[in-house]
């Protein structure tokens, strides 16, 4: 009777010990499959001058779908960011020009969201200058002019802050300084937008150009110089009476994921035009 006592209770055991596996092996799956759901990412990268835009819909995106991570990788180029969508290496590209004929071929898709203007601004250590002209401009970034007292400033040299071979530069190039001009040697250079912000707010005497929205939204400490009288202001971007406009773009595939195609309806959106504006981009608005 003992034996048989301790045989029940020996399979009794095992039983339960397998409920135990069974239970704990599905508590793993549930975990895992919350977990994946959790950690459900969203990959962009490309043209650095979209940047601040895709920061702004990205942290409003998180709030409201907690289980999608949106990542704002390394910046390069709007030709980067087509290229790594194209490879299946990126899920959206941001872009600061439109898509261009060839590209279209390669089964892209291509939204236009808002526009920035490019801001040229000083260091507040900058006095009595709040417009420059083409060939002021041209002179500052050539190293011609090389004191604001030429201009009427202070008597301090004047230090450039540039990025080359970006937007901001580009634009600068195309309305104001031509292709050919050569930037001064002791120009500054710098990576990216977001150490040119840093380093004119902390670097006196400096001039560079950077996104008008970012300075207004983070009230940055800069002037804001106009430029041949036109100044760098939100109803001037509007009208297009302020040259240098760079387009906030994205490329996705044609046939993305659903979590890439639910970010992007929420980016085109009236909830995400309206994010956009709130941190003072010129949304775009469909013609009907």
């Amino acid at each position: 009777m003992k034996t048989k006592s301790l045989f029940i209770f020996a399979m009794v055991a095992v039983i339960l010990g397998l409920s135990s596996c069974a239970i704990n092996t599905n508590a793993t799956r549930s975990n895992s499959a919350i977990n994946t759901q959790a950690e459900q990412e969203i990959k962009i990268a490309g043209s650095n001058s979209v940047y601040p835009a895709l920061e702004v819909l990205a942290s409003a995106y998180e709030v409201k779908n907690p289980t999608t991570k949106v990542s704002i990788l390394t910046p390069s180029s709007s030709k980067a960011g087509i290229a790594g969508v194209k490879d299946e290496l990126l899920d959206i590209g941001t872009l600061s020009r439109e898509l261009q004929q060839e590209e279209k071929a390669d089964k892209l898709e291509y939204y236009l969201l808002a526009k920035d203007g490019f801001l040229v601004a000083t260091h507040p250590s900058v006095k009595n200058i709040i417009n420059v002209t083409t060939e002021q401009l041209k002179g500052i970034y050539s190293g011609s002019i090389k004191n604001w007292q030429e201009l009427g400033g202070p008597d301090a040299k004047i230090v450039v802050l540039d990025i080359p071979k970006e937007a901001a530069e580009n634009l600068l190039r195309k309305y104001y300084l031509g292709q050919d001009l050569k930037i001064s040697s002791e120009a500054v250079v710098l990576r990216r937008e977001s150490e040119l912000i840093a380093a004119i707010q902390n670097t006196p005497y400096s001039i560079g150009a950077f996104s008008l929205a970012y300075a207004i939204s983070h009230k940055l400490p800069v002037n804001h110089l106009s430029l041949n009288g036109v100044e760098p202001s939100l109803e001037n971007i509007k009208n297009n009476k302020y040259p240098m406009i760079i387009p906030i773009g994205i490329t996705i595939k044609k046939t993305p994921a659903k979590s890439v195609q639910e970010f992007v309806n929420y980016a085109r959106s009236q909830s995400g035009k309206k994010e956009l504006a709130k941190h003072n981009f010129v949304v775009f608005t469909q013609k009907k």
